[in-house]
């Protein structure tokens, strides 16, 4: 069984976040750079939940764990 294939939009929805590319490069540029020994999910930025979300994403390899993977690589990149 094929694993759906999730978009960066996708991922803010579900991180109850705007969506629209405006916004998610608002958010990308107001908590980056992160210092690279920073896990993406110990970033100040979040709430309990949205931390949770990430780091299971991660840990569990699940469907979300390569646009998880994306957002670490865009919010560690040096501005």
């Amino acid at each position: 069984m094929d694993q759906p294939v999730h978009y960066f939009s996708e991922l803010f929805e579900q991180l109850g976040l705007r969506s629209d590319a405006e916004s998610i490069e608002r958010f990308i540029q107001r908590h980056s750079p992160l210092p690279k020994e920073m896990p993406l999910a110990d970033a100040p930025c979040w709430n309990e939940g949205q931390a949770d979300f990430l780091k299971e994403a991660v840990q569990e390899d699940a469907d979300w764990a390569e646009v998880v993977d994306h957002l670490d690589a865009s919010m560690h990149k040096p501005v």
